[in-house]
């Protein structure tokens, strides 16, 4: 019989976006709910009765009430559907903690897994391996239990596990919570979901990370997506399919200007990308502009088109102003002013602590006298 589940993970409920205005922090987070609506529609649509979630439920422990079983309330709606949680590195099983609150309030679709020992799911067709976390940090791979566990003959082996396996990065906060590569040979695993990870990633033919169901950061990459898995039977290989869960798209693009013709040509190209409302780009810019182009990209750019997306980060530290004779003259031809603006120029275009701030202080001067000189406040 044909095992068919979707794995997700790393729903982080309640994750705080700091970047952005309160309006558009709600818009995030009210996200990363309705995700879990499309996994439970993806589930219905593909025929898969299990959703196999590999930790990171929540984004933190001290959730309020309604935070906590916002995810509940949705995973309720799809009673056809069994949900299966797992504590993660940032909601860990702690003793009175999170997953205790949590026990009496779980709809009867929805089953947390907080032991590590197997479960035998799908009315006997296979038997779940899961590896709770019961700390943020630990040197030890929780997953290494599973090597000796004993499951019935005939039964498809699942490990659900939470943390990073050993050669996929070499950053110091991805060496806790280590996984063995090999993990599924040494337990006999058909398949073990992983979480951390917040990108899709192939660790082997019988171990993915799904990444995040909502990308929440613009250093991830192949995030907004859950895992349909299918399994044969006992040893077969897993056929898996990405699904498409997230709404917003988040994206990093890096642009060169030298003049005004390249600030229409940026704007061109940003307005000519798909969805802006729901996209999230981070944008960098590279090269110098004289101070009247650098006011032109600022309206055009930062006033201008960001309007248009979910949200536009414009870093434009690597934009220097190139300040033109034109442009000095105008913020004045002489006296203290001019001298000022000279003074700023000469700290711009040096390589000292203080050139940021001249750069920023100089365009600042132009933009001032030009507003003085609309009659502008």
């Amino acid at each position: 019989m044909v095992f068919r589940f979707i794995h997700t993970a790393d729903w982080q409920i309640g994750k705080v976006f700091r970047f952005v205005d309160d309006a558009k922090m709600g818009v995030l987070q009210e996200a990363r709910i309705e995700a879990i609506s499309r996994i439970g529609e993806l589930a219905k649509e593909h025929g898969a009765e299990h959703v196999l979630v590999a930790g990171d439920v929540y984004d933190f422990e001290n959730l309020s009430p309604v935070s906590r079983n916002q995810p509940l309330e949705r995973m309720r709606l799809y009673p056809e559907i069994e949900w299966h949680l797992l504590p993660g590195n940032h909601d860990p099983h702690r003793p009175n903690g999170l997953w205790d609150r949590l026990s009496s309030q779980l709809p009867p679709n929805v089953r947390a897994h907080i032991k590590p020992e197997p479960v035998v799911i799908a009315d006997g067709v296979a038997a779940l391996l899961p590896a709770p976390l019961t700390a943020r940090r630990t040197l030890d791979d929780p997953t290494a239990w599973m090597d000796g566990a004993r499951t019935e003959d005939g039964l498809i082996r699942i490990g659900l596990a939470h943390g990073a396996v050993h050669g996929f990065s070499t950053d110091e906060e991805q060496r806790a919570n280590p996984i063995e590569q090999d993990r599924p040979v040494k337990a006999g695993l058909d398949y073990l979901a992983l979480g951390d990870w917040h990108g899709k990633l192939r660790v082997g033919e019988r171990c993915w990370y799904s990444g995040t169901h909502e990308t929440d950061k613009f250093s991830t990459r192949d995030g907004g997506e859950a895992l349909l898995v299918e399994i044969d039977g006992p040893g077969a290989v897993p056929s898996v399919k990405p699904l498409r869960t997230g709404r917003f798209t988040w994206a990093s693009e890096e642009r060169h200007v030298r003049d005004r013709e390249d600030v229409d040509r940026i704007e061109a190209e940003l307005r000519g990308m798909d969805n802006l409302n729901e996209t999230l780009l981070d944008l960098t810019v590279r090269g110098t502009l004289s101070l009247g182009n650098m006011e032109y990209f600022q309206a055009r750019i930062e006033d201008g088109v960001s309007a248009a997306f979910r949200f536009l980060r414009v870093d434009r530290e690597s934009l220097y102003p190139e300040p033109s004779a034109d442009d000095l003259d105008s913020i004045d031809m002489g006296g203290v002013v001019r001298t000022a603006a000279d003074r700023l120029k000469d700290i711009a275009e040096g390589n000292g602590d203080n050139a940021g701030i001249a750069r920023e202080a100089l365009l600042r001067l132009y933009v001032m006298h030009r507003q003085m000189e609309a009659g502008e406040s």
